[in-house]
C-alpha cells in the first residue's frame, strides 16, 4: 500500500478530528495544515508543518490530496487552488454557498481528472446504509413523500459562531443540508421548490443573522413531494426523517436514536450507528444539550464524540481507499465529483430565491445555466 500525503486547510474542531483520522489510517499521513488561528497545536500534535497560507500548502511536491474543512464560505480558495496544483480533494460540506460555485469548482478538478470527494458524512451512518438496503429490496414499495426535521432551541452565545453568521455558513438550509442531500439521493432531484420563514426570535447580540425557522416544500416527478423543516426557534426538538412508501414506511430518528421499518405485517428496528454503545452515546448528548454542536467550533482540543467519530472515520477511510485505486461503489460516484453535492446546492439556491421573492421556484431557474456536464 502507498501512503497517500495529505494536507489539512482549517484545523478548528471538524478539521482537526478529520486531520487526527486520516493520520491514524493506514497508507495515509498528513504532511501539512494551515489555519489561521489553529495550525501550530495541530500541527504540533501530528508532527507535520504548519504552512502561512493556502498557495504554500496547495503547492507542496509532497502533498497528493488535500481536505478542505474551513468555514463554509471559504471552501472555494482551497478547492481551485488544490485543483490548480493537481491534488485532489476532500470538501467538506456544504462544498459552497451558490450553484455558480460548485460549476466552477467541479469544472477545475474534471479539467484535471482529479476526484473531489463532498464531506455529506450522513452517507457513511449505519443507519442510513440499513435504509437504503431496505428500499433497494423494495421493502416499502415506492417513495411517495418524505418529512425531514432539524431543530432546536438555541441561547444567545458569548461569541457568535461563523456558523450563525450566514456569509459564512450559508444559514440552516446550507450549513445542515444533510437532509436536503439525502432525500434527493432517494428521489432524484426536486423539479419545484418553495420556502417561507423567518428570523423570529434570535435578534440582537450573542446572535448570528440567519433565518431561524424555515419551512420547505420540494415537488419531484411522478407526483411526489417532500417537506423540510430547520430553525433553531424550536423549544420542542426534533430531528428526524420519515420515509412514505406505497407498502411501508421508514423513520430515521436522529433524536431518539432508531431506525424503524413499518410495513403491514409489523414493525422492524435496527441500529442508527455501528454499535449500541454509539447509540446510546448519541442519545446522551441529544438529552443533555441544549445547543447545536456548532459552540464547539474553533475548539480542536474537544474530541468528536463516539457516534460521530465512527462516521467520520469510516468517510476518511473511503476517501482513503479511493486515493489508493479502489473503485468506487456506483452510488457513491457522484459523490467523488461534486455533482450530487452541486445538486443539493441547486434546490438551496432555488429555495432561497423563492424566500427572497415569495413564490415558488422552478429548481432549473438556477440549473439552466451553463452546467458542466458529470
Amino acid at each position: 500500500m502507498n501512503t497517500i500525503h495529505y494536507a489539512v486547510v482549517g484545523t478548528g474542531y471538524f478539521g482537526a478530528g478529520l486531520a487526527r483520522l486520516m493520520n491514524q489510517l493506514e497508507g495515509a499521513r498528513v504532511v501539512a495544515v494551515y489555519d489561521p488561528m489553529h495550525a501550530e497545536p495541530i500541527a504540533k500534535e501530528l508532527q507535520c508543518d504548519a504552512e502561512k497560507d493556502i498557495e504554500s500548502l496547495c503547492s507542496r511536491k509532497d502533498v497528493h490530496a488535500v481536505i478542505v474543512a474551513s468555514p463554509n464560505g471559504f471552501h472555494k480558495e482551497p478547492v481551485m487552488r488544490a485543483a490548480a496544483h493537481g491534488k485532489h480533494v476532500f470538501c467538506e460540506k456544504p462544498i459552497a454557498l451558490s450553484y455558480d460555485d460548485c460549476n466552477e469548482m467541479i469544472a477545475a478538478t474534471k479539467e484535471k481528472g482529479l476526484i473531489f470527494m463532498a464531506g455529506h458524512v450522513m452517507n457513511f451512518m449505519n443507519g442510513v446504509r440499513t435504509v437504503k438496503r431496505l428500499i433497494n429490496e423494495g421493502r416499502i414499495g415506492d417513495i411517495l413523500f418524505c418529512h425531514a426535521e432539524r431543530n432546536g432551541w438555541e441561547e444567545a452565545q458569548s461569541e457568535v459562531s461563523w456558523k450563525k453568521k450566514r456569509e459564512l455558513s450559508g444559514g440552516h438550509l446550507y450549513h445542515h443540508i444533510h437532509e436536503l442531500d439525502f432525500i434527493q439521493f432517494l428521489m432524484g432531484p426536486a423539479k419545484r421548490v418553495c420556502m417561507a420563514g423567518g428570523n423570529v426570535a434570535h435578534q440582537g447580540a450573542g446572535f448570528g443573522d440567519e433565518e431561524d425557522m424555515l419551512f420547505i416544500t420540494l415537488e419531484f416527478e411522478h407526483n411526489r413531494y417532500a417537506t423540510l423543516q430547520y430553525g433553531s426557534a424550536f423549544r420542542w426538538s426534533d430531528h428526524f426523517v420519515k420515509i412514505q412508501g406505497s407498502k411501508g414506511a421508514i423513520l430515521i430518528d436522529l433524536q431518539d436514536v432508531k431506525v424503524v421499518l413499518k410495513t403491514p405485517e409489523g414493525e422492524e428496528r435496527f441500529l442508527l450507528h455501528e454499535s449500541k454503545e454509539e447509540d446510546e452515546d448519541r442519545t446522551r448528548i441529544y438529552k443533555g444539550l441544549e445547543t447545536d454542536g456548532a459552540i464547539m467550533y474553533g475548539k480542536p482540543n474537544l474530541a468528536p464524540p463516539l457516534w460521530l467519530h465512527s462516521i467520520m472515520k469510516k468517510e476518511m477511510m473511503y476517501f482513503n481507499s479511493i486515493m489508493q485505486g479502489a473503485e468506487p461503489d456506483q452510488e457513491f460516484k457522484p459523490l467523488l465529483d461534486g455533482t450530487a453535492a452541486r445538486a443539493s446546492i441547486a434546490t438551496a439556491d432555488a429555495l432561497t430565491l423563492s424566500l427572497k421573492e415569495d413564490r415558488k421556484v422552478s429548481v432549473d431557474e438556477i440549473t439552466r445555466k451553463k452546467a458542466v456536464s458529470s
